[in-house]
């Protein structure tokens, strides 16, 4: 099978597996273009409410296609930024479900997340240092922010591998599973975050992730959505909550 991204909906979360078996899911150019109108197109989708990314088979993604480095290293680290971003900025809840090697541009996207759950025995690195290429300054900072200073510099500085519980000590990862666990406390968990209210966690995001600028803009959404008094009718009568609220469809 040719290099993809495979894409799927089920129970409104929308599933995206990097599909690369001969390279342990390394990312091609072609693969790095699919990914933002992919992601634009099921952030419009009323339908989903969240999203997975994960590696099909055993792994992650180990990485950028080495072979795609050879003609301009700079272009093919903007089609990576690009993708990273478009990630980055999906408007809904997205969870990185990781087994394997998650490397290089594999963990560009996985620090892209909102959420990582590793299955035990995953491995984690960020190698630019071994091929002589500077870190994006925007995946810098976002993996500064998951890690802090020091373990970010440890993780550039030696490009080395690091495994779940080193990962989940130094907040790089937020669940680690035993090994066959991981599939099932995702379906789990993503079946939690279908539930709850959009506006709240759109709202969240946007405030988790620095904007400053949107207060008013989401105290106005919450009194014109009616979710506030529907979660406090449905918790004093016992019942699940009909959050009204959605993401916003372009166009």
């Amino acid at each position: 099978m040719d290099p993809q991204m495979q894409y799927s909906v089920t129970d409104s979360v929308a599933t995206v597996a990097i599909r690369h078996p001969e390279k342990r899911n390394a990312m091609t150019a072609a693969m790095w273009r699919a990914l933002p109108p992919l992601l634009a197109e099921s952030a419009g989708d009323p339908a989903v409410r969240a999203l997975v990314l994960t590696g099909a088979g055993g792994t992650f993604c180990a990485g950028a296609d080495i072979s795609t480095l050879r003609g301009s290293p700079e272009e093919a680290q903007g089609l990576a930024v690009r993708a990273e971003e478009a990630l980055a900025a999906f408007p809904k809840p997205t969870l990185a479900a990781i087994r394997g090697h998650c490397v290089g541009g594999g963990a560009q996207l996985a620090a892209a997340c909102d959420l990582r759950f590793a299955e035990e025995g995953a491995l984690f690195g960020v190698t630019p240092a071994k091929l002589g290429i500077v870190y994006p300054a925007s995946s810098t900072r976002r993996l500064v922010s998951l890690v802090g200073p020091a373990t970010a510099k440890y993780l550039l500085f030696s490009g080395e591998l690091v495994d779940a519980e080193r990962a989940l000590r130094t907040g790089l990862v937020d669940e680690v599973l035993p090994e066959g666990e991981l599939g099932k406390r995702v379906a789990e968990f993503t079946r939690t975050l279908v539930s709850r209210s959009q506006l709240t966690q759109a709202a969240a995001k946007e405030f988790a992730d620095g904007r400053t600028d949107r207060d008013a803009h989401w105290a106005g959404q919450a009194r014109a959505s009616g979710d506030t008094a529907e979660g406090v009718a449905a918790f004093l009568e016992r019942r699940q909550p009909r959050f009204g609220w959605s993401v916003p469809t372009s166009g």
